[in-house]
C-alpha cells in the first residue's frame, strides 16, 4: 500500500478492483473519496484535493463485513482467556471482551450484532457506548444483551454449581407476564434486539435441539411486546416446531436453523424471515461427530448430540444452499476463538452456497437484516466502512481471512504494512 500524506483526514482510495456489495462480480479500477467518515464519490477518477491517497493495488476493496451472531464475552478455545467466563467477575469479563472486539475489527468486521452475554449487568450495552465514543477499539455494535429462556431451556443455566456463587443474567421467563416484564427490562436497559430461545441447543446440558421451549402464545407475546417498542426479535432456533412458531410469531431472523426442514425453509422464504446459519462451528462438529480426537477436550453430552444429529445437520445445509431463503452472515464466534470468525465464508461455500451469496450475506443482506441503511455497500452517502484483501474472494473465498486494510467510519485501523490501531 502506498499512502500520500495530507493534513486532511479525507482520503482517496485507489484500487484496480472493487466490489460494491451489489454487483455479481468485482468491478474494475476505481477511486473512492472519503470525507468526514462518509463515502462522497466513487468514479474512475475523483477529486484528490486535500486528501491522503491510499493505493491498494492487487487487492479487492469491499464493504466492511458484518457478523450478525457473535458472543463477545464467550471465549471457548481462546488461549488468551485463561478463566471460564462463568467464574469471573463482571469487570474482568468486560476486560476480556476488549481483545475479541479488536480482533473482529482487524478481521474486517466493521459491524457486529452481539446476541447474548451471561453477565448480571448489561456489559454489551456499555461496550457499544464505549466504541461509539472512541474509548475502545472494535466494530460498531448492535446488542441483544441477554438470552431469554424458558425454565429448563437452552438459556437456563441456573442449575450449574457456578451460578450458586455468582448471579447470572441469562433471563429465565415462563408465561406471558414474566416474558413481558423481561422484554421491557431488556429494552429499557438499551437492547437493540431481543434474543430468546425457541428450541433447545447443542451447547446446553439439559435440553435437546429438537425440543420446542416456548408455546405459540408465549412467542407471540414476546415478539409483539418487542415490536411495541420498535424492536425485532432474533430467536435461537434449530428446527421443527420451534422455528415454525417463531416465524409465525413474526421474528425478523432465525439464529442457526441448522435442523430446519425444506418445508420450514419455504415458510421462512414466504414470510421474508432471514436465516443466520452459523455453519462453520455447527458443521465442523457434525463432520467430526465420529472423530474421538476432536472431542477429547469437549463435553461428552455435546458430543452425543452431534452424533445423533450429524446426518440431519449435513442434509439441512444442502437444503439451505438450494433454497431462496435470505441468508445473513453470522458465526457464533465466542463458542470458538473470535479470530476464526472469517472461516464462516469458506464453510458456506463448502456447503454449496456461492461466493457471491456468501459475500452478500456479510454485506448488503446483513445490513438489510439489521436495518442499517448506511452500511453494507460501497455507495455515495454510506459510511466509509471499507476493507481490502489481496486477491479475489470470488475466485478464492479464503482470501476473506487475509484482510489487511480496515477503515471504519473513515478511520484507518489496519493497513497492509502491518500497522494497526
Amino acid at each position: 500500500m502506498t499512502v500520500t500524506n495530507s493534513t486532511s483526514p479525507n482520503y482517496v482510495i485507489v484500487t484496480d478492483q472493487y466490489w460494491d456489495g451489489l454487483a455479481d462480480n468485482p468491478l474494475g479500477a476505481t477511486e473512492i473519496r472519503v470525507e468526514n467518515g462518509n463515502i462522497t464519490a466513487i468514479a474512475a477518477t475523483v477529486d484528490h484535493s486535500n486528501a491522503q491517497i491510499i493505493e491498494l493495488k492487487g487487492h479487492t476493496v469491499t464493504p466492511g463485513f458484518i457478523d450478525c451472531h457473535v458472543h463477545i464475552t464467550f471465549c471457548e478455545g481462546d488461549p488468551t482467556i485463561p478463566e471460564n467466563p462463568y467464574m469471573v467477575t463482571v469487570p474482568l469479563m468486560t476486560l476480556y471482551s476488549l481483545n475479541p472486539l479488536k480482533t473482529l475489527l482487524m478481521n474486517g468486521f466493521t459491524t457486529i450484532r452481539e446476541v447474548g452475554c451471561p453477565d448480571p449487568e448489561f456489559i454489551t450495552v456499555d461496550l457499544k457506548k464505549a466504541i461509539a465514543k472512541g474509548w475502545i477499539i472494535g466494530p460498531d455494535l448492535l446488542v441483544a444483551p441477554h438470552l431469554i429462556s424458558a425454565q429448563g431451556g437452552h438459556g437456563d443455566f441456573t442449575s450449574l454449581v457456578a451460578f450458586q456463587f455468582r448471579p447470572e443474567k441469562f433471563e429465565v421467563a415462563d408465561g406471558t407476564a414474566e416474558i413481558i416484564r423481561i422484554v421491557r427490562e431488556e429494552i429499557r436497559s438499551g437492547a437493540d434486539w431481543i434474543k430468546f430461545c425457541a428450541t433447545g441447543g447443542f451447547s446446553s446440558p439439559t435440553d435437546d435441539p429438537s425440543q420446542t421451549t416456548y408455546s405459540q402464545e408465549e412467542m407471540n407475546i414476546l415478539v409483539s411486546t418487542a415490536k411495541d417498542f420498535g424492536i425485532s426479535a432474533c430467536p435461537h432456533a434449530y428446527g421443527g416446531e420451534g422455528v415454525q412458531r417463531a416465524v409465525n410469531a413474526g421474528v425478523r431472523s432465525i439464529e442457526h436453523g441448522n435442523l430446519a426442514s425444506s418445508e420450514t425453509l419455504q415458510l421462512m422464504e414466504q414470510k421474508g424471515v432471514y436465516l443466520v446459519p452459523t455453519q462453520y462451528t455447527v458443521l465442523e462438529k457434525a463432520r467430526n461427530a465420529n472423530n474421538p480426537e476432536y472431542w477429547q477436550n469437549r463435553s461428552s453430552w455435546q458430543h452425543a448430540k452431534y452424533q445423533k444429529y450429524a446426518p440431519q445437520l449435513i442434509a439441512c445445509a444442502d437444503n439451505l444452499a438450494k433454497s431462496n431463503v435470505k441468508i445473513a452472515f453470522g458465526t457464533d464466534a465466542g463458542t470458538f476463538p473470535h479470530i476464526d470468525n472469517w472461516k464462516e465464508f469458506p464453510a458456506m461455500v463448502q456447503n454449496g452456497i456461492t461466493p457471491l451469496r456468501a459475500l452478500k450475506a456479510a454485506t448488503t443482506v446483513a445490513a438489510e437484516l439489521l436495518m442499517q441503511p448506511n452500511i453494507g455497500a460501497l455507495a455515495v452517502g454510506k459510511f466509509a466502512d471499507i476493507i481490502a484483501m489481496p486477491g479475489n474472494p470470488f475466485e478464492d473465498i479464503n482470501v476473506t481471512g487475509q484482510v489487511d486494510f480496515v477503515m471504519k467510519r473513515g478511520v484507518i485501523y489496519k493497513q497492509p504494512s502491518g500497522g494497526q490501531a
